[in-house]
């Protein structure tokens, strides 16, 4: 029984199907993360840059070749400099409108203008005070109106003329006046006195009211030459339909000079303007003193003479 089992046994496990092998565990990987997305959306593809052959003018010296105008490039050796403008003041001014230049050489009329009348009336002003100084130091010593026109100066001056008017007043009456001729005399010199100081002072400001006419418009003409110039400049643009700084910028630059050119003669024409009018208000003061002492003299000549018609009639 026992030699019968084992075959039985060998046969029924030859029966049994073999169970399947599983295979080897293989690592797990995290999948690729897809794209990020634009928020503009998808981003056009650049083409691949083609490989053809260069067109002529690409090819440098040295056999190295460069994109032509296709690729948005521009040879080394074909690109020359542009030669640069000038920006010197004189180059602005000639390349400016006429119309700018005419405002600008209106402008320079009035610099030198002012420049003249700084030199004329400073020197008129000053020689007029100088004469009037020893005017006043001649009536300032004199005891009396007598004789001095002898030793005053013989140029025309305002003192000297002052003191020479009341002298000839004085002569034309006798030694002896009274109350009437005193206050007659007194009334004809006062006059004579205020119409050669008014003739003074008419004299040196003549001129200077310019000045002020100067100092008032010139910004304005200035302005007038900024306001056409930057008109041209934006014609130049809508010329060419280009914005590019060299469109734009001679307009620009001639404006701002004929701006620049208007102070020029506004702000020096108030300076010497001032200092003018200052020169003259000084002058006057000193006039206004050899006056008040030509006025004394005469009052001192009036007493004399009035005290020797006194005389002359008695108690």
């Amino acid at each position: 029984m026992r030699p019968l089992l084992t075959p039985i046994a060998l046969a029924f496990l030859l029966s049994q199907p073999l169970a399947a092998q599983e295979p080897p565990a293989v690592p797990m990987t995290e999948a690729p993360a897809p794209p990020a997305v634009s928020p503009l959306g998808e981003l056009p593809t650049l083409p691949a840059p083609e490989t053809g052959a260069p067109e002529s003018g690409d090819t440098m010296a040295g056999g190295t070749t460069v994109a032509g105008d296709a690729g948005g490039l521009v040879s080394p050796a074909s690109a020359v400099a542009e030669p640069a403008e000038p920006t010197d003041l004189v180059s602005i001014v000639l390349r400016a409108h006429w119309v700018v230049k005419t405002v600008m050489a209106g402008l320079a009329a009035m610099v030198f203008l002012v420049l003249t009348v700084l030199l004329f009336k400073s020197v008129e002003i000053a020689r007029a005070g100088g004469r009037l100084r020893k005017s006043f130091q001649l009536a300032s010593t004199a005891e009396g109106i007598g004789g001095l026109s002898a030793r005053l100066p013989a140029a025309p001056e305002a003192g000297a003329a002052m003191l020479r008017l009341i002298e000839t007043e004085l002569a034309a009456l006798p030694d002896a006046i009274g109350q009437i001729e005193a206050e007659g005399l007194h009334e004809r010199c006062r006059i004579g006195l205020r119409r050669v100081e008014a003739t003074a002072l008419y004299s040196l400001r003549s001129g200077v009211g310019l000045l002020a006419q100067i100092a008032a418009t010139a910004p304005f003409i200035g302005l007038f030459g900024t306001v056409f110039g930057i008109m041209n400049a934006f014609l130049a643009i809508a010329a060419t339909k280009t914005t590019s700084l060299s469109v734009v910028a001679p307009g620009i630059a001639e404006a701002l000079l004929a701006t620049a050119i208007g102070l020029a003669a506004a702000i020096p024409a108030v300076l010497v303007y001032n200092l003018l009018i200052r020169n003259i208000a000084g002058f006057r003061h000193r006039l206004e003193d050899v006056s008040a002492l030509a006025e004394r003299l005469l009052s001192r000549e009036i007493d004399r003479r009035r005290l020797n018609a006194t005389t002359e009639r008695g108690p």
